[in-house]
């Protein structure tokens, strides 16, 4: 079968050919249809420092995916050969604390398909059953193929109760602009998103009824007031990794506000912890998704009216992965899906 591996310590992946995988008597095989392109595999393809550490020579990458079931291990019975899935990319253990309670977002153990353990890059994936999430007739391969993605948008959103609060969102790219879309779904009353990526805002306004902001050339300030808030945001959603993105959202927020964080800022950073302490805020580490109830939430919403097809900007065939990556890479796209059909 075709694969995408990080075959050389350098930069880019390569297209090998590798035996299709065999399941155990807990796993099924999936044949892929459509993967996402995310800012981890942009890492590995980068091969920068924490790929390096993290990421095995010879590993197929890749972990945004959706496809149907062609093979079923021998214990597996809750699931069909033909039936379309998606799937929780996270391999967790069963032993943690965290598992044996039902926190198995939480658990310790936990390794990644594509990172740790090969990937979805390919024409066929192995993957434990419990770890599948079948998929609607209702949502299609496009979309499921970013479940994963808009499931970080999900967790990070639902952190906190959003109904009639006014949300800021700090990064445009995809998954904040997502987690806008969710913000508003979930009844936020005013949904601001933050970056100096035009073209990113340009995609939020498209993607959701957002207010997008060009920190580089607006005052934060001036939309507040516009917006006719008196004292700040109720909910932040920090989605950029950017230092000066958190600062400016702490200034903004208001006594006692809360604030979920995604975004993971290079190396340390410096805080002024005196204005967390002193506003009273709350902040929550996000990681992953809720399994499986992230899973739950984001497909019922989907089928409630959440639309988020329009972030998908760029679709490739396979073959034409490297155009796929040099797109993500430029910065101006939204996801890019791979077809391996």
């Amino acid at each position: 079968m075709k694969t995408l591996a990080k075959t050389k310590p350098e930069e880019g992946l390569w297209m090998r050919q590798t035996p299709v995988p065999e399941i155990g008597p807990d796993d099924v095989l999936i044949k892929i249809n459509k993967t996402g392109i995310c800012g981890t595999d942009i890492h590995i393809w980068n091969w920068d420092e924490w790929a390096r550490k993290t990421v095995p020579l010879n590993l197929t990458t890749g972990h945004e995916f959706a496809g149907e079931i062609v093979e079923l291990g021998k214990n597996v019975t809750e699931l069909s050969l033909g039936q379309r899935c998606s799937g929780e990319g996270h391999l967790i253990g069963k032993q943690s604390r965290q598992s044996r309670a039902g926190k198995f977002h939480l658990d310790p153990d936990t390794r990644g398909i594509g990172v740790n353990e090969d990937g979805a890059f390919a024409q066929y994936l192995r993957l434990p059953a419990f770890n599948v999430v079948p998929l609607p007739d209702d949502i299609s391969d496009d979309i499921g193929a970013i479940l994963d993605p808009l499931g970080n948008a999900v967790h990070t959103a639902l952190s906190f109760n959003l109904l009639g609060e006014d949300v800021l969102v700090t990064g445009a790219g995809p998954i904040g602009i997502m987690a806008a879309a969710v913000a508003r779904h979930a009844g936020a009353r005013h949904v601001v998103i933050t970056d100096v990526n035009v073209d990113r805002l340009a995609l939020a306004a498209q993607v959701a009824d957002v207010v997008p902001v060009n920190v580089a050339e607006e005052d934060l300030n001036e939309i507040i007031a516009r917006l006719g808030m008196r004292q700040g945001f109720d909910v932040g959603l920090e989605m950029s990794g950017n230092q000066a993105a958190l600062d400016q959202m702490i200034e903004a927020m208001v006594m006692g506000g809360r604030i979920a964080l995604l975004g993971i800022p290079p190396g340390k950073s410096p805080v002024d912890w005196s204005r967390i302490v002193f506003k009273a805020i709350t902040l929550k580490g996000v990681y992953g998704r809720e399994i499986f109830e992230t899973w739950y939430k984001m497909i019922t919403m989907l089928q409630n009216g959440l639309d988020v097809s329009s972030v998908i900007t760029h679709r490739f065939p396979i073959d034409e992965y490297r155009t796929g990556f040099e797109t993500m890479k430029a910065g101006s796209s939204g996801k890019v899906v791979l077809d391996w059909t």
